[in-house]
């Protein structure tokens, strides 16, 4: 016989998953006929950023959610990739209608209307000493030097940091060349970027970066559009309602290739497990998962499977592929609930990737320097 309390949880845990499918099917509903209503087609730009926009055939994980959202949302879209400095003139004197990869690093947004963060940016020190793992803020990196890349060091959010030396690069490549060559000890760069890198050098058999115990800047992604365009606001609505359709039911983790995504989606404060079949496999591990919120995980945390919810890991677990490789016994031990800071051998267990999306051949050299 079940215990009041038992009873009281299998109730809650019930009305969670209810509700959860609930929501789901209503946004799916909601998103099938915002798509029916084609509004006007918009051209807008964004400049190169490894593996998030790019238009020359290389992995570009904004370009594509971007692009799918939008489609799924009723908008025609047409994406330009423009160098930095062209950029905001270009929006300003109307010759785009907006920015689709947008990071608000404290720069001013005036005359655009903008999307709620579609994609959070984690940017976290990177080294090859495993001190690195003891910074929680800038102010544990003052005298040191630290590779960054223009795009985040040309913003009032990073010109306001003092007392650090600056090595300035004009691109992803070349910051990750000042941490080869020992002429910067330090890394400022996103999560996404430093898993990518380790999953080289894992895969070289070189040995991986350490970063620091939390991200020492929080920015993301977002959609921006000037307020004069015809239907502007609407847009951006249609936009914002598909994204949270495409992070619940999966899409996304196809989208950014990551196997296991965090988000409260039935709204307790709790953050929910979200994976996708054709990605997520029994061997990914639930440390690795990617922030979409803030909310942190509990026992109470749902996982969602290609849209349908289970209460309970070892359901959600038992709906997965098995993996082709040996992962399944580390996630066979691997606790439900998850630190929010886990050890630097927890981050590192990312590797369980085997293709990154920097390209290897571009790499090699760097590779061989390390």
């Amino acid at each position: 016989m079940l215990t009041k309390r038992a009873s009281r949880f299998t109730f809650t845990t019930t009305l969670a998953c209810i509700f959860c499918m609930s929501a789901l099917s209503h946004a799916n509903a909601q998103l099938a006929e915002q798509s029916n209503e084609k509004l006007n087609t918009v051209t807008l730009a964004a400049a190169p950023f490894e593996t998030y926009v790019n238009d020359d055939g290389e992995p570009a994980r904004v370009n594509e959610l971007v692009s799918t959202a939008l489609a799924q949302s009723g908008t025609d879209a047409n994406l330009k990739v423009m160098r930095q400095a062209f950029l905001g003139s270009a929006v300003r004197a109307g010759r785009v209608d907006g920015e689709y990869a947008l990071l608000d690093m404290g720069q001013q947004t005036e005359g655009v209307i903008t999307s709620n963060v579609f994609l959070p940016l984690y940017l976290y020190a990177a080294s090859k000493d495993a001190d690195v793992e003891q910074i929680k803020i800038f102010q544990h990196l003052k005298r040191n030097r630290v590779a960054i890349e223009n795009r985040f060091a040309n913003t009032p959010n990073f010109r306001l940091i003092k007392d650090i030396k600056w090595s300035r690069n004009p691109s992803t490549f070349d910051a990750f060349r000042q941490l080869a060559d020992d002429r910067a000890p330090y890394l400022i760069t996103s999560e996404l970027l430093i898993r990518e890198f380790n999953t080289l050098l894992a895969n070289d058999r070189e040995e991986t970066l350490h970063y620091s115990a939390k991200p020492l800047m929080k920015s993301g992604f977002q959609l921006a559009i000037r307020d004069d365009v015809p239907n502007a606001q609407k847009i951006i609505n249609n936009f914002n309602n598909a994204v949270s359709v495409m992070q619940q039911n999966g899409q996304y983790n196809k989208l950014l290739q990551i196997d296991w995504l965090r988000k409260d989606i039935n709204q307790d404060g709790i953050a929910d497990y979200i994976g996708h079949s054709d990605i997520t496999r029994t061997s990914s591990l639930l440390k690795t998962a990617y922030n979409l919120d803030s909310t942190p995980t509990s026992d109470d945390s749902v996982f969602v499977l290609d849209g349908t919810v289970f209460t309970s890991k070892a359901e959600a677990f038992n709906a997965l592929p098995n993996s082709e490789e040996n992962g399944s016994e580390e996630n066979a031990i691997e606790e439900n609930g998850i630190e929010e800071n886990g050890t630097e051998a927890e981050k590192r267990d990312v590797m369980n990737k085997s293709i990154s999306l920097l390209d290897a051949t571009t790499y090699e050299t760097l590779l061989r320097r390390w």
